[in-house]
């Protein structure tokens, strides 16, 4: 009787959410949204909502609390914090508890406190939006229907996944396309999950692979160089995907100092990408890891003005780490020192009870000439944690420790 019930509300609650916003969909335009820009103050921010796990146990009263708690810690956010653009970096849906017919309209209630207060967004998918009722393309069509979504496919081939896409940021006073950018994001699909709609002749799911592809590097490579053509220039950038690369294990089996790197550390190790996958693409159980990345993290080691790259999947996880050395066991060698961050696990599906949040990046015009930006941890105790400067001395400054705090659902009965 009551798993029926809240069956229903499950897929009838988002669905109900949307429809306030029907009118703003029909009457609103991309003009309304044009291009990302500075304040006029010369500044950008970026808040990263990471693993938002929405979905889980539809039919069990504590699967939609956790969705209502979720809401509540994005609404909480962004009260304390004005940011230009939201990133929602990956498993933004739990899709192996998702149905079919209603897998995306978590989608609706994920961005309805974004549309209330005319943010814009920005997605990479991660491998809980890459299962069999769900997949990278559906989620995006579900997102497409607000146009607060900046979310793009530009690189379309059978391995590449869905959201592989760049944004420039432009300065206030100059927007249109002849303009140089201050800015570039780059938003990367790190896959994984499994494939959408696919069984094997034994009836399994099939693995999909939880890498950044080979075309998408290559189209990342050839992108960059086309911009650098145009625009006379190398453009400072940052970017953002899902599932850490195995250098960020690395560097966490290095040792993350509590002052040097600021964050929480209990994922260790981590989980990185192409964990569990062997080089020759299978995933039968009998490799550990089998270097899929190395691709990926050859481009993100090499791009010059590549600042930083922002991840999740780790809920446990927060620390951000300068890559500037060869690495033991590895054969990339970084050209870059780029940094490479953990976000905050923002909602309350999926493992774990770290106090939930989001990662701030605040960019200025003046700290981009040194190729730094700001970034900070919002709690959904209003708290600020790990606020660090990822300048040339990052790794070197010293910053206070970030407290390990927790937060529970109040109302959740996981007994039910």
């Amino acid at each position: 009787m009551f798993s029926f019930v809240f069956v229903v509300m499950a897929s009838a609650i988002p669905m109900l959410e949307a429809r306030p916003f029907a009118k703003t969909v029909v009457d609103s335009t991309k003009a309304r949204f044009g291009p990302l820009t500075f304040k006029p103050d010369g500044t950008f921010q970026i808040a990263i909502f990471e693993d938002l796990h929405f979905g889980e146990n539809a039919w069990d009263q504590w699967g939609p609390q956790q969705d209502i708690n979720s809401v509540k810690v994005i609404n909480e956010i962004l009260d304390a914090e004005s940011p230009g653009l939201v990133v929602l970096n990956g498993d933004l849906i739990t899709g192996e508890n998702t149905f079919l017919e209603n897998s995306t309209t978590y989608v609706d209630q994920i961005v309805t406190p974004l549309v209330n207060r005319g943010l814009t967004w920005a997605s990479t998918y991660g491998n809980h939006d890459h299962q069999y009722n769900i997949s990278g393309s559906s989620i995006l069509a579900r997102e497409k229907l607000w146009p607060n979504s900046r979310t793009q496919q530009m690189v379309n081939t059978e391995n590449s996944g869905v959201s592989n896409y760049y944004l420039p940021v432009y300065d206030s006073r100059c927007s249109h396309d002849g303009c140089v950018p201050e800015l570039l994001l780059w938003f990367f699909d790190s896959k994984g999950g499994f494939k959408y709609q696919e069984k094997n002749s034994t009836g399994a799911l099939i693995g999909n692979p939880d890498w950044v592809d080979s075309t998408v590097v290559d189209w990342f490579l050839k992108k960059n160089t086309e911009l650098v053509k145009r625009l006379h220039k190398q453009i400072p950038s940052l970017a953002f995907v899902h599932i850490p690369t195995y250098a960020s294990y690395v560097l966490q089996q290095k040792g993350i100092d509590a002052h040097l790197q600021p964050g929480i550390n209990d994922d260790n190790p981590l989980a990185p990408q192409g964990q569990g996958w062997c080089s020759d693409g299978r995933n039968d159980g009998s490799c550990d890891y089998g270097g899929n990345d190395i691709p990926f993290m050859q481009a993100i080691s090499s791009i010059p003005e590549l600042i930083a790259v922002f991840s999740g999947h780790d809920h446990g996880d927060s620390w951000c780490d300068r890559w500037d050395e060869q690495l033991s066991g590895m054969t990339v060698v970084p050209k870059n020192n780029v940094i490479l961050c953990f976000s905050q696990h923002t909602g309350y599906g999926g493992y774990g009870n770290w106090e939930r949040g989001s990662r701030q990046i605040l960019v200025s015009k003046s700290k981009l000439k040194e190729s730094a930006v700001d970034t900070w941890i919002r709690l959904e105790s209003k708290n600020v944690v790990g606020r660090v400067t990822l300048n040339s001395t990052f790794g070197h400054d010293q910053y206070p420790a970030t407290n390990d705090t927790q937060t529970y659902c109040p109302t959740c009965d996981y007994s039910a």
